[in-house]
């Protein structure tokens, strides 16, 4: 039978983010913008604090091993940016045909007349600390979890998904067009 491989990882902590592991793989990471907690024990990956670093370890061989050791990293990677610069999605309104209106109401981004239709288009705001501004034609999403932000992202751009039109003509939609690190 063959001999599995130790896959080591490392990714360094700066000084002003405390990092906490705790077994098998949760790891919490607070910072001068706020707290996130992520478990990665689905990857099957264990997580140790030595020396100012966290350190990966996942047993394997191959390409679906380094991937996986590569996304933990990546991971963590941005929990740390997160919570000391934070994310920021910029989004465009554009609208041809028919003036669109777009609102934040709570959880939800509500987009009226979109194309003309009567009923509202809704989309989810994913994450406790994503925020959303809207100023004038633009749509900014803002906060500490990228995951967070680019799914609310990715859910206010298929909210305004068109079907059964012509897509060369029928341009109408919010559509991300900067993607950057760090909360203006």
């Amino acid at each position: 039978m063959a001999q599995l491989q130790e896959n080591v990882g490392r990714v360094e902590v700066p000084g002003d983010v405390e990092v906490e592991v705790s077994p098998p793989a949760q790891v919490r990471v607070k910072g001068r913008l706020g707290e996130l907690v992520k478990d990665l024990s689905h990857m099957g990956v264990r997580l140790e604090k030595e020396d100012g670093a966290v350190v990966i370890r996942l047993y394997g061989k191959g390409r679906r091993a380094k991937a996986m050791m590569g996304t933990a990293q990546s991971i963590i990677k941005n929990m740390i940016t997160g919570v000391t610069q934070g994310f920021t999605y910029k989004m465009k309104i554009i609208s041809s045909h028919f003036p669109m209106n777009v609102k934040v109401q709570g959880d939800q981004v509500i987009i009226e007349n979109f194309i003309g239709e009567r009923w509202p288009r809704r989309a989810r705001i994913v994450g406790a600390g994503t925020k959303v501004e809207v100023k004038g034609d633009d749509v900014i999403v803002k906060g500490i979890d990228k995951e967070a932000v680019g799914q609310t992202a990715a859910n206010i751009e298929q909210a305004t998904k068109i079907t059964r039109k012509d897509l060369r003509k029928f341009l109408d939609g919010i559509y991300v067009y900067e993607k950057k690190v760090g909360m203006e």
